[in-house]
């Protein structure tokens, strides 16, 4: 992935054509070790095709990958139901003990 990355922004930098050795100056220069023969491998892979079409093919091919939502939103409803059920007093209680659960760090403070 490091050496797809580097290749990648070699090419948003302007350079088309990302040599092997532009990767791996890339890549040491933020003290990352390569495999000169995955980065030749990857040289070999990307000669003479046009990055921005390689995304945009790869796009296409993600979007028709099913990803499973329907089942977690009917599982997501089911919870809501049951949750509405429950005593105020009971849902009350919860909410302060995962407000306490946390210590004040929040997941993007």
């Amino acid at each position: 992935m490091r050496y797809i990355a580097a290749y990648l922004l070699l090419t948003l930098g302007g350079n088309e054509a990302p040599s092997a050795s532009d990767i791996e100056k890339l890549l040491s220069s933020v003290g990352i070790e390569t495999d000169s023969e995955r980065v030749a491998k990857l040289i070999s892979e990307l000669e003479g095709k046009n990055v921005q079409e390689l995304i945009a093919e790869g796009k296409e091919k993600l979007a028709s990958v099913p990803t499973g939502g329907a089942a977690a939103a009917s599982g997501a409803a089911a919870a809501t139901g049951a949750a509405s059920e429950a005593p105020a007093a009971e849902v009350k209680e919860e909410a302060k003990e995962e407000s306490d659960d946390d210590m004040g760090f929040g997941l993007f403070d």
